[in-house]
Order: C-alpha cells, then structure tokens, then sequence
C-alpha cells in the first residue's frame, strides 16, 4: 500500500482546508486527499462510484449526520462491498462511545493536533495491512469477510471491534480468553463453546483451550508436551509425545490434543498444505 485513499467528509469549508493540510503534511503513513464532502449524502453519493481506504469523518452536519452515514456502510459490508475505515474528526466527544460501536478506528476531537491524527492513521493503516494479509492467506475459494463480522471486546475502558477475519486464534485461560490477531493480543470475557457455535466454520477446534483459525495453521509437528504445559489426552496417555501446531504471523506453537490430531491433518490436506 503506496497511500491512504482519503475522503474528508466535513459541512465547514474551513475545517476541510485544515485537515486537509494536516493530512497532506504527514509523510508516514502517506495519505492522499481524494475527494471532499459537505454532508453525508454527498459522501454517500461519492462512495457509489469511487472507493477509498479511510474517510475522515465529522459527526453534526446538516442532513445526514457522521453516525447515520457510518451506519449505513455496514449494508455494503453485509453485501460483501468494500467498506472504507473510519476515524470521527469532530467538536464533541459525546459520540464517542456509538463511534466505536460502528467501528470506527478511532475518534478524534478538534482543534485536531497533528500528532493525534498521525497516531490514527498509523492505526487505519496498520489495520489494512493486517487485513491484506489475512487475505494473501485465504484459499481462492475462501468467502469473503468484512468488518461486518467482529468480535466486541472492551480495551482500556473503551469498545473496541476486532475483526474476525484478522483472528488467529482464541484460546482460554483461567476465566478469561485471549484472543491473538498478527499485532495484538487482548483479554475477553467469555466461553471458547459460544465463539466455536458461532465461527465454527472458521475456526478449527484443536484442544480444549484452544480454537484456531483454520487458514492460520501453517504445519503440524509432533513435540515434546513440556513445551506447551499441561495437554488434554482424555485420558489417552499423550504423556509419551504430543502434537503441536505453528500459527501463521506470530510464528507460536499451539497444542493439539490427540483426539484432534485427525481433524487438524483434514483440514491441512483440505487447503493444500
């Protein structure tokens, strides 16, 4: 990625120029300004016939608001169409909270500050990265995945959406989950059998405290089990040798239990691997 594709959506033509110098000043990452909007609808409009990477939003506009725009992106994900990521560039920091319940990489205040903003669009673009490489990973064959489907959890004090495309892996310890994207790990609340009922086709159970992405698994080895802590034999006496498996972008080793050694080597064999 050469640029961030950027549409400035903003009622006040002052607010435009200004944020267009800040974005413009800011070589890492490298944006460019494609196109400006006054109101939600001509954002709208635009987006018919263009794409862009991040729209730089503003919330209290005339018409259609920030919010009932960013809304109505989530019909073009669920009608699997590209969908730009968004940060709110706004006067107010009420909406914060229903900003990042539609997704939005992040939120910002003005007078904008052009170290905040250089922070957010680190962020949009570390976001698309990770999501191009999850798809450089999917089989030809593999559905399409869009923001539409994440997982919620809170990180520090705020909501935030995880794509659940961008999941490597779900795995339980103590009360909680953990759950592993290629740059983050986070904490959740939560029970491995509700995510594997709901992502089951996506996700492989390989022991367990652990659901793993299916195209995430990169090979299976036979391994020492003290190299991976207690493993779940049921009783099936793993104590000898173990299976493990290696997970794409963080390069770590998971243990698979050996009753799920069979369907581990399936779904491998299943992608040509």
């Amino acid at each position: 990625m050469t640029s961030l594709r950027t549409l400035i959506v903003d009622d006040e033509p002052l607010a435009r120029l200004r944020l267009r110098g800040l974005v413009e000043a800011i070589t890492e990452p490298r944006c460019e300004v494609v196109a400006e909007a006054a109101t939600g609808s001509q954002a709208a409009a635009w987006l018919r016939d263009h794409g862009c990477d991040l729209v730089l939003l503003d919330v209290q506009m005339p018409g259609i608001d920030g919010l009932q725009f960013a809304d109505t992106l989530t019909g073009r994900a669920a009608a699997g169409q590209p969908v730009p990521l968004i940060v709110f560039v706004t006067a107010h920091a009420m909406h914060a909270l229903r900003a990042f319940e539609l997704e939005a990489v992040d939120y910002l205040t003005k007078p904008v500050r052009r170290e905040r903003l250089q922070a957010a669009l680190a962020r949009v673009y570390q976001r698309l990265t990770e999501r191009a490489a999850v798809q450089a990973q999917l089989p030809p064959d593999a559905p399409v995945t869009t923001d539409a489907d994440f997982i919620t959890i809170t990180d520090r004090g705020r909501l935030k959406r995880v794509p659940v495309s961008e999941v490597l892996y779900f795995k339980a310890e103590l009360k909680y989950v953990t759950l592993r994207t290629a740059s983050e790990s986070h904490v959740m609340d939560g029970a491995l059998s509700d995510l594997e009922q709901r992502h089951g086709d996506r996700f492989l159970r390989i022991h367990r405290n652990a659901l793993v992405a299916r195209w995430a698994v990169r090979e299976l080895e036979r391994h020492a089990p003290t190299n991976f802590g207690e493993l779940d034999d049921g009783g099936g006496g793993e104590s000898a040798d173990s299976w493990a498996v290696r997970i794409v972008h963080v390069d770590e080793w998971l243990a698979v239990s050996r009753r799920q050694v069979a369907a581990v080597r399936e779904a491998l064999a299943g992608q040509g691997r």
